[in-house]
């Protein structure tokens, strides 16, 4: 893992790695998931090869959540104490970049209220679903930036981006250098 840029932000650290989100080490890693939490491909398949079927089965019982909202179950073998699956918007739907926003801060939302203290976040909707890069890392990083800001009672004290490819890694690095 490579820390490529840190701010701190109301005395809360706001992160930017390099590497393997299912190798993460923080109370909850957050997946790219799909309404139906069918996790098959990209990071939701990545996840559950390494996590194991547990995740697929608790997500079974979830059964469905809707574009912009996030439910949580174990994260299995993983590292990370619990995933929290938020389902991202696809392009050509509508009103993305606010479904992006409500899928961030519904994560971040919910890993408050379960009293975590981190929380590990893909470039949610910028593979499979189609969502441009520059501007996945735009919203991501302000609204994150926005909710340590506005929430300073959260028991989040670490949000950290976690991203494989350089291409999303300098888009969310540029953000980053955006926040001052």
């Amino acid at each position: 893992m490579e820390v490529i840029a840190e701010k701190t932000i109301q005395n809360k650290i706001l992160r930017l790695l390099k590497g393997d989100l299912t190798e993460r080490n923080v109370d909850a890693i957050v997946n790219a998931a799909n309404s139906y939490l069918r996790h098959g491909g990209g990071v939701a398949g990545a996840i559950v090869k390494k996590g194991g079927q547990i995740i697929q089965e608790e997500s079974d019982k979830i059964g469905f959540t809707p574009v912009g909202t996030a439910v949580i179950t174990t994260a299995g073998k993983l590292p990370a104490q619990f995933v929290i699956h938020t389902v991202g918007p696809r392009m050509g739907e509508g009103d993305e970049d606010n479904k992006l926003k409500n899928a961030v801060l519904s994560s971040l939302m919910l890993a408050s209220q379960k009293g975590l203290k981190s929380i590990s976040i893909p470039a949610v909707s910028s593979g499979i679903f189609g969502f441009p890069k520059d501007r996945c890392a735009r919203i991501l990083v302000r609204e994150s930036a926005r909710f340590l800001n506005e929430h300073t009672d959260s028991s989040l004290d670490t949000v950290e981006f976690c991203i494989r490819d350089d291409e999303t890694l300098t888009h969310f690095n540029m953000e980053f250098e955006k926040l001052g």
